[in-house]
């Protein structure tokens, strides 16, 4: 791929490594490196969806540092990775199903957009787009399950201290030994639907996330190198455009896939972050009538966050959820394209 440095500067160009489509991927080396490197990099992050979950479902404003100290202070260490064996468990194949639908989509619009006559930035852009939703929506019918269960026990150490219940008077006070009594407790309490708790919710919430968040990338990518390119070139006094032909090291590369993944978090962090707080509410809390609990509806969790402060209700945990995106993401994208270079079937393969 190389991308222009200027529109009128047509003989300079940025000449970055060619992106490598489906139809170029070891699918199993793929899928197995793939387990393995975001298994790492989940565990490396988990502690902060554990601080936005408990954020998100508290009735009142409570600071990172506030939440962490008391965390450290009554659960220890531990409390930072309440549930994450049952979010690994699912990362697995939800990995598996994103990263499958994320290729073939972008693969597929991307050649139908280009066929139709859309520039390269807007091509990109459009199939960056649709592959981030289908991967979404592919993805949840996995983690919704998974999100359910191991949310619950990220609150759970959280609800049952002597001060929680002011702050969390709703929260689901059954008490889970692991992932699996969770499981098995929600289904024989709620049937399967009580595991995909919130999927709509979780549909509106990453679907839409994740279109905005691959299309922001793209066009932050390429805007990037693009004012990159335009830096380096320079006119002699004849005119004649030098410094062309230009080859960023690989940690150029990185810093700029960083850059674009953390901008791209922003924009997504900012526009979905009430749908993300209204989705962990459904998922988490309850209500009780005539002394018993149910689940929270829509309209309940929208009007207690009304009650609670409003829109700046919707963005408690907006900090947390922005660090761990864009974090997520820097890694994310790094790890991932690292990822498809090391699955790159060899050239006999591809000619063969």
């Amino acid at each position: 791929m190389s991308l222009r440095a200027a529109e009128d500067d047509s003989g300079s160009e940025i000449h970055t490594p060619a992106d490598i489509d489906w139809h170029m991927l070891d699918k199993s080396k793929f899928f197995f490196l793939g387990a393995a490197l975001f298994s790492g990099v989940s565990a490396a992050l988990y502690p902060i969806l554990v601080l936005k979950t408990r954020q998100q479902v508290s009735s009142t404003q409570i600071s990172c540092f506030k939440m962490s100290y008391s965390i450290m202070r009554y659960e220890g260490l531990r409390g930072f990775y309440r549930g994450y064996g049952t979010s690994l468990t699912g990362t697995i194949p939800a990995r598996a199903l994103y990263m499958g639908a994320l290729e073939i989509t972008k693969s597929s619009v991307g050649t139908v957009t280009v066929s139709l006559g859309f520039s390269d930035t807007t091509a990109t852009a459009i199939a960056s787009a649709a592959a981030g939703l289908s991967s979404a929506m592919a993805a949840q019918l996995v983690w919704t399950p998974i999100d359910v269960v191991s949310q619950r026990l990220m609150v759970q150490g959280y609800s049952n201290s002597n001060s929680s219940k002011d702050v969390i008077p709703n929260v689901n006070s059954r008490r889970y030994r692991n992932g699996f009594d969770a499981f098995r407790k929600i289904l024989y309490a709620d049937g399967p639907k009580g595991l995909y708790r919130g999927f709509g919710i979780s549909i509106l919430t990453y679907a839409p996330s994740n279109a905005v968040w691959w299309a922001s990338y793209s066009v932050a990518h390429k805007l990037i190198w693009g004012g990159f390119g335009c830096s380096i070139c320079k006119k002699d006094e004849s005119g004649v455009i030098v410094g062309s032909g230009f080859r960023p090291d690989s940690k150029a590369l990185v810093a700029v896939q960083g850059l674009s993944a953390a901008m791209a978090s922003g924009v997504s962090a900012l526009i979905t972050m009430p749908l993300d707080t209204i989705k962990t509410r459904l998922q988490v809390l309850d209500r009780e009538e005539n002394g018993i609990r149910k689940p929270l509806t829509i309209l309940q969790t929208v009007r207690n966050l009304v009650k609670e402060g409003g829109l700046a209700a919707c963005y408690r945990g907006l900090g947390p959820r922005w660090a761990s995106m864009s974090m997520s993401a820097t890694t994310m994208i790094t790890t991932y394209e690292f990822l498809k270079r090391l699955s790159t079937k060899s050239q006999e393969s591809l000619t063969s």
